[in-house]
């Protein structure tokens, strides 16, 4: 007779409880025994144990385990900076916040969540923290390691350097050579905007930020964390018509779900 597999789910071996000062925690078990332990203050995973129970993170025995500072062990997140290497408090501010349960995460593929405990946790911006770090929780992808000129240093041409393109100030670029399918990926609503184009071998990227915000007249001052201009072009190489000669330009636009992965979007060179 064949035998059938049961089949494991991650759920039921995930439980909330509350550590000594009430603050929410997630304990995750595996089917062979093993456990962590993840506290919503500051998402920092405070205990990770073996199969025989044998504690393998350091968790000093004074260790304070109270809010707003975090305790000293385990595995800290330290975003947006390490240390003091920037103007924020040591290692960021994500440590010392209060997190969230995602209760709609992307799927994981299936060979990656068999037999396997996790849990999604969320940070939400708050405007303290916009106030010390103001970023984007939009990307571009496709345009990575590609030439650009930068209006802003009077059209001087870089690389992009990056794995992918990020908003934190001012950008005004054209990107060259682009391929024919770009994504802009909105975290915050978890959609990704695909753009596919011909004939338009450039990428136009613009947004003005806050300072430039406030001294357009037909721009609103806080209206730069709503938009973001991503545009196909013929910049470099303008494009010469002679007589009876036609020229096609053409740009479609699509959403789809955040959790498609890269290769699914089709982001690669084919379309140089």
């Amino acid at each position: 007779m064949g035998h059938s597999a049961a089949v494991w789910d991650y759920r039921a071996a995930t439980e909330i409880t509350k550590d000594w000062n009430g603050i929410d925690q997630i304990v995750l078990r595996t089917p062979r025994g093993a456990s962590a332990r993840v506290s919503l203050h500051g998402a920092q995973v405070t205990s990770w144990r073996n199969e025989q129970g044998e504690e393998h993170l350091f968790t000093s025995s004074k260790a304070i385990f109270k809010a707003p500072k975090s305790m000293r062990g385990g595995i800290p997140l330290c975003f947006p900076q390490f240390g003091n290497c920037g103007s924020m408090e040591l290692h960021g501010f994500a440590r010392n916040r209060m997190w969230a349960i995602d209760d709609n995460p992307p799927p994981l593929p299936a060979n990656d969540s068999s037999g396997k405990s996790f849990i999604d946790l969320l940070l939400k911006s708050s405007e303290e923290d916009m106030k010390c770090w103001p970023h984007s929780e939009i990307r571009i992808e496709g345009l990575e390691t590609l030439d650009y000129l930068d209006n802003l240093f009077q059209k001087e041409r870089f690389t992009e350097q990056g794995d992918a393109i990020t908003f934190e100030s001012e950008v005004d670029r054209v990107y060259l050579s682009s391929p024919n399918i770009i994504a802009v990926l909105d975290h915050e609503r978890k959609r990704t905007f695909l753009i596919r184009k011909e004939g338009l071998p450039d990428v136009a990227v613009w947004n003005p930020w806050e300072k430039k915000s406030k001294l357009m007249a037909d721009f609103g001052d806080e209206e730069y964390k709503q938009m973001l201009c991503v545009d196909g072009a013929v910049i470099e190489k303008p494009v010469n018509l002679k007589p009876g000669e036609e020229w096609t330009g053409r740009l479609q636009l699509s959403v789809v779900p955040s959790s498609f992965c890269s290769d699914r979007l089709g982001l690669d060179r084919s379309g140089l």
